[in-house]
């Protein structure tokens, strides 16, 4: 039953964190929506908001693919560095915590979906 219930954390988290990052990545390759105040109000380039973008639909491709377990580390490794470096970011120019919310939540996403992830999506050895 663990393993059952664990499947269903884990493709639950995933949805989610896939579908955020796929409409972030989108919205930041094509420098649409309000990222291009985001980057500006925190003092990064614009041009970071494409490679940004790129990365984030590549790692949901990764993260979404049958086998592959070291790239799909890589993946949520980048996310995880993505999403802890804009929350930071927000909090050390002085925005106010609710401007760190929806990347603390694609932070706390991508910790479950990586901690829950079906032994098939592990690295098992790297001596193998």
């Amino acid at each position: 039953m663990t393993t059952k219930r664990n499947k269903i954390i884990y493709w639950i988290v995933t949805g989610f964190l896939s579908i955020g990052m796929l409409a972030g990545g989108v919205q930041q390759m094509l420098q649409i929506g309000g990222y291009n105040e985001i980057i500006k109000q925190l003092g990064y380039p614009q041009y970071l908001l494409s490679i940004l973008g790129v990365w984030k639909i590549l790692g949901v491709i990764a993260i979404l693919i049958p086998k592959s377990p070291l790239l799909k580390e890589w993946a949520y490794a980048g996310f995880f560095f993505v999403m802890s470096g804009a929350s930071i970011s927000h909090l050390a120019v002085g925005q106010p915590l609710t401007e760190a919310i929806p990347s603390l939540i694609l932070l706390l996403v991508t910790i479950l979906s990586w901690y829950f992830r079906p032994e098939s999506r592990k690295i098992t050895s790297l001596t193998k």
